[in-house]
């Protein structure tokens, strides 16, 4: 059995208890990097976290040190940075339980990376119901801010809409600026915050686990960070695993460690008498049958096999699970959290997500399977964000490694029918290994909004261990 990195000792980024207090951060080594920093050059800083090869967190896994210096060698004079906290990956919860577990090193990571790039201005943008994060990271930043331990660049926290693209680099940018969470057209290096004609403001987006990373780097050297993960992907990830596990959770492991070492012996594995079926990787990436369970947890060798690392959350089906169900569940979610800004994506998520409601129902027609093959191709084209590649990822993958279930469905009812609550994490109780889903999400609809309270559903949680 592989330990993980963030059990009882060895951890790099969780904690066994929260940090409650700044001195109990200090203890920690907390504000050691920051001053380093501080005293060295900006070039400097970037040096290490480039050799370092650290990695994005929050998705697409590109090199941080690659992203910061071309912030910093833009010809623009005014730049800022964020801290995206929206995580919003369905069956991922790692975000808000760091900012829970260890709010200072977060902010440690961002004022260290406002030096780096030169920055203006530093924000934290958390969805406005992380309610318990918001109340930490402020803290936090008083505690901090009162003994002069974030640096000389002001940090400003912004409460976000609860939409899925909120997360998303441009759709983030446009929420700090007062705007709905739809994706703009230009990169974030390019087109920032507050752009005029003639300014284009480059910001450097960094995700709450990316930038937790930077002062325990920068306290160990770039060497010490290498000494886990791959040569490609080095370091630690924390990883959620939910679904049909035992102990279901927030976990640290090395990347590169196996997705069947995250599910059987750090996740207990599936119940008593049942296999695992299938795992889905969020909403970014295409269904794992079982017998890839022996992929690597690295940004390429996940890539490699088709699928993708996304933000580290993998939701877990055994073999009493419906793939139906499953795939019409994802489905759903990304059709309706689509921001209707490009057609294909919008229509076609929302015909494939009907052709699967009737499918499911057992009414569906080869004609339904055939439009959800076609439009799945179709949905990218277009496309502002990764949403639409999600949806074609996902259902082409259910239909090629599930096509017989899907053929068992038409024109009969469900022959496998079970309660498959979909996995929108609220909280955690990680001694009970229990996830809270949100049970309000059955009721949103296409633009945003909500159905009437009374018909809420019910949705379980993950059962104790």
């Amino acid at each position: 059995m592989i330990v993980p990195v963030g059990a009882r000792t060895g951890s790099i980024l969780l904690r066994d208890e929260p940090l409650r207090t700044l001195d109990a951060s200090i203890a920690r080594g907390g504000g050691k990097a920051l001053a380093w920093a501080l005293a060295s050059s900006p070039d400097e800083v970037i040096d290490v976290i480039t050799a370092s090869g650290l990695r994005g967190r929050g998705g697409a896994g590109f090199p941080t040190g690659v992203k910061w210096r071309t912030i910093r060698d833009d010809p623009c004079p005014t730049t800022y940075v964020v801290c995206n906290g929206a995580d919003g990956e369905p069956g991922t919860f790692k975000d808000r339980w760091l900012l829970r577990l260890d709010p200072y090193q977060v902010l440690e990571g961002l004022a260290i990376a406002a030096h780096a790039v030169g920055a203006t201005k530093a924000f934290v943008a958390i969805k406005a119901r992380f309610e318990k994060e918001l109340d930490v990271v402020r803290r936090a930043i008083a505690e901090m801010q009162g003994n002069d331990m974030l640096g000389p660049i002001p940090v400003e926290v912004i409460r976000g809409p609860d939409e899925y693209l909120f997360g998303e680099e441009r759709a983030l940018l446009e929420v700090i600026e007062g705007n709905e969470p739809l994706p703009r057209i230009l990169p974030a290096y390019r087109v920032g915050l507050f752009a005029t004609r003639g300014s284009s403001n480059p910001t450097a987006t960094n995700n709450v686990e990316t930038l937790a990373n930077v002062p325990q780097i920068l306290r160990e050297g770039a060497a010490w960070f290498r000494s886990f993960g791959t040569e490609s992907s080095p370091g630690t990830m924390v990883f959620t695993v939910c679904g049909d596990v035992r102990r279901p959770g927030v976990y640290e492991l090395p990347l590169g460690t196996p997705l069947r070492v995250l599910i059987d012996d750090v996740g207990g594995g599936p119940p008593p008498g049942r296999r695992v079926k299938a795992v889905v990787p969020g909403a970014s990436g295409s269904i794992l049958p079982a017998n890839q369970l022996h992929v690597p947890m690295d940004f390429d060798s996940l890539k490699a096999a088709g699928s993708g690392l996304g933000s580290g959350g993998f939701v877990v089906y055994d073999d009493s699970a419906c793939m139906v169900a499953v795939t019409l569940s994802f489905s759903r979610f990304l059709a309706i959290e689509s921001c209707a800004q490009c057609p294909a994506c919008k229509h076609g998520a929302e015909q494939i997500n009907g052709c699967l409601a009737r499918i499911e129902a057992g009414e569906g027609s080869e004609d339904d399977l055939s439009t959800v093959l076609a439009r799945s191709v179709s949905v990218t084209s277009g496309q502002r964000c990764a949403l639409p590649t999600g949806e074609a990822l996902l259902v082409q993958s259910a239909l090629r490694s599930f096509g017989t279930e899907f053929g068992e469905h038409l024109g009969r009812a469900c022959p496998r029918p079970r309660p498959l609550p979909f996995p929108k994490i609220v909280d955690l109780d990680q001694g009970a290994h229990r996830f809270l889903y949100d049970d309000r999400y059955l009721l949103k609809r296409p633009d945003w909004t909500y159905e009437e309270p009374e018909l809420v559903r019910s949705a379980a949680g993950e059962p104790p261990a």
